[in-house]
C-alpha cells in the first residue's frame, strides 16, 4: 500500500469506523454541534474527505492521534518518523550532506510512513542534498517532479525553494536559457498573486541576476538588483540582504567597477559571516578574496588569509566545483605573492577536484599552471599547457564564462608575444561574447566577380 492509498478518503474513513465499532460507538456518538452524524456516515463510507479541524475532532472522540486516521500508523511509528526525518534535515544544515542524502533515501523507500507534508520535505530535502554534493543531473528531475506536485502552492516557502534550486540547477549544468526561463516564469507568478514584493521575490530574484550575467545580460542583471536592494532592506533578514549585495557586487565587477563590487560583496560578507550556512559564506569569502586579488592595489596576504578559511569549510560541505573555484583564487593569490610552488601545487589540486566532467574552470586552472611554468622559464611545459587549455576550450559552447577565459588566454600569449595564437583567442572572446565578425568587402567583391 503506497501514500497516497493510505490517505485515500476511502482508506480513511474504513479507520474511523473500524475504531468506531471497537469501542462500541455509534455515529451519533461522534457527532457535534459542527459535525452532523449524516456527515460522518458520508465520512465512513469514503465519500467525503473530512478537513484537518473534522479529523482532529474525530481523533479526540476515538482516542487517537489525527495522523493515526491519516495514516493508519501508531503513534510510536509516526513520531520515530518525524525524528528521522528531522535528523536528515539537521544533517543537511550541518553540511553532512551525504549523510543527509541516505536518510532522505530511507524515508522515501517506505512513503506509506510519510503524510503528504512529510513527503514534500523528504523530496525537497533530497534534491538539495543531490544538488550540494554535485549531483546535479540526478536532482533535476527531482526537483522537475515536484514542480509537478498538487501539494506544492505556488508562492509558498516549498514552492520558491524548488523554483530556486531548479533554476540554479539548470544554469550549474549550463542551459542558461532554460535558468532564466524558471526564473522568470516564478516571479511573474509571485506578481501574479497580487502580493508586494517579497522576499520570496528576493529570493527568486537572486538567483535570475546569476543567471543573466552568466549569459552576459548585464543591464538586466543591473535592473533588477535595483529594484531587489530596497526590498531585501525592507522585508529581508541579513542572509537574504547579504544574497542581494552579493549578487549586486557581482553586477558591479561585471561593469567592470571593481570599487563598488568590492564594497558591495565585503556588505554583504558583514550581513552573513554569522549565517548557519557555512557553504554560502565561504563561497562569499572566495568571491571577496578574488576581487581583492583584482583590485587597483590588490592585497594578496588578506586574499589568502580568506581563501584558506574559505577552502576548510568548502572541503567539507562544498561541491567539487565550488572548492575548484577557491583553488583557482588560491593560484592567484600565491601567484602574486611569488609562491610559485604553492601557486602550482593549487592548480593541481583544483583540476583534480574538476576531473569527473568537462567544466570551463578546468581550463582557467590550466592557463594558470602553464603561466606559473613560463614564469619560472619552464617554456616548454608552459606552451604545452596553452595549446592544451586552447583544445580544451574550443569543446564549449559560447557564453559569457567562455568569452573571459578566451580573454584570458589571449592575455597570456601576448605576454608570450605570440601573436597569431593570442589574436586567434581575443577573436574565439569576441565570438563567444555574442559579437558577430565584420564581413570583409575584399571578399564581397571577389565573389560578385565570380558570380
Amino acid at each position: 500500500m503506497d501514500q497516497a492509498e493510505g490517505t485515500s478518503p476511502v482508506e480513511v474513513g474504513r479507520r474511523i469506523r473500524n475504531l468506531r465499532t471497537k469501542l462500541g460507538l455509534k455515529q451519533q456518538d461522534l457527532a457535534s454541534t459542527d459535525i452532523s452524524a449524516s456527515y460522518i456516515s458520508l465520512i465512513e463510507s469514503g465519500k467525503r474527505a473530512p478537513s484537518d479541524a473534522v479529523l482532529t475532532a474525530l481523533a479526540g472522540k476515538l482516542g487517537c492521534s489525527p495522523d493515526h486516521l491519516r495514516s493508519g500508523l501508531d503513534d510510536h511509528t509516526l513520531e520515530d518518523t518525524r525524528l528521522k526525518l528531522a535528523f536528515a534535515e539537521m544533517a543537511l544544515r550541518n553540511g553532512d550532506n551525504g549523510e543527509a542524502l541516505q536518510a532522505f533515501g530511507e524515508l522515501l523507500a517506505k512513503p506509506v510512513l510519510l503524510d503528504a507534508r512529510m513527503l514534500l520535505r523528504a523530496r525537497i530535502g533530497q534534491a538539495t542534498a543531490l544538488e550540494k554534493l554535485d549531483r546535479i543531473e540526478a536532482a533535476v528531475p527531482v526537483l522537475e517532479e515536484l514542480t509537478r506536485n498538487p501539494s506544492l502552492a505556488a508562492g509558498s516557502d516549498e514552492w520558491c525553494r524548488v523554483s530556486v534550486a531548479l533554476s540554479r540547477c539548470y544554469r550549474n549544468m549550463g542551459d542558461i536559457t532554460l535558468s532564466i526561463e524558471i526564473g522568470e516564469r516564478a516571479l511573474a507568478t509571485l506578481d501574479s498573486l497580487g502580493l508586494d514584493v517579497t522576499v520570496d521575490h528576493v529570493q527568486v530574484g537572486a538567483t535570475l541576476i546569476g543567471s543573466y550575467l552568466m549569459r552576459g545580460d548585464v543591464t538586466r542583471a543591473h535592473l533588477l538588483a535595483q529594484k531587489l536592494i530596497p526590498v531585501a532592506e525592507e522585508h529581508g533578514g541579513r542572509a537574504g540582504r547579504g544574497a542581494v549585495y552579493w549578487n549586486a557586487g557581482l553586477v558591479a565587477l561585471s561593469r567592470r567597477q571593481l570599487p563598488e563590487a568590492l564594497a558591495l560583496t565585503e556588505r554583504a560578507l558583514a550581513m552573513m559571516a554569522d549565517d548557519d550556512n557555512l557553504r554560502h559564506v565561504a563561497m562569499l569569502k572566495t568571491t571577496v578574496a578574488w576581487l581583492e586579488l583584482q583590485s587597483e592595489v590588490p592585497d594578496p596576504a588578506r586574499a589568502l588569509e580568506l581563501l584558506e578559511d574559505a577552502g576548510g569549510t568548502l572541503s567539507e560541505v562544498g561541491t567539487a566545483v565550488e572548492q575548484a573555484r577557491c583553488e583557482i583564487c588560491l593560484i592567484d593569490a600565491n601567484t602574486q605573492l611569488g609562491r610559485w610552488d604553492e601557486a602550482a601545487a593549487h592548480a593541481r589540486r583544483a583540476l583534480g577536484l574538476l576531473s569527473s566532467g568537462p567544466r570551463v574552470e578546468a581550463v582557467g586552472a590550466r592557463v594558470r599552471l602553464a603561466e606559473i611554468h613560463l614564469l619560472r622559464g619552464e617554456t616548454d611545459e608552459g606552451l604545452q599547457g596553452l595549446h592544451a587549455a586552447t583544445r580544451q576550450l574550443r569543446h564549449f559552447a559560447p557564453s559569457y564564462e567562455t568569452a573571459q577565459e578566451w580573454r584570458h588566454l589571449g592575455d597570456v600569449w601576448k605576454r608570450q608575444g605570440r601573436t597569431k595564437e593570442a589574436l586567434d583567442a581575443y577573436d574565439q572572446a569576441l565570438q563567444a561574447s555574442g559579437m558577430p565578425m565584420t564581413y570583409d568587402p575584399a571578399q564581397v567583391l571577389a565573389k560578385q566577380h565570380q558570380d
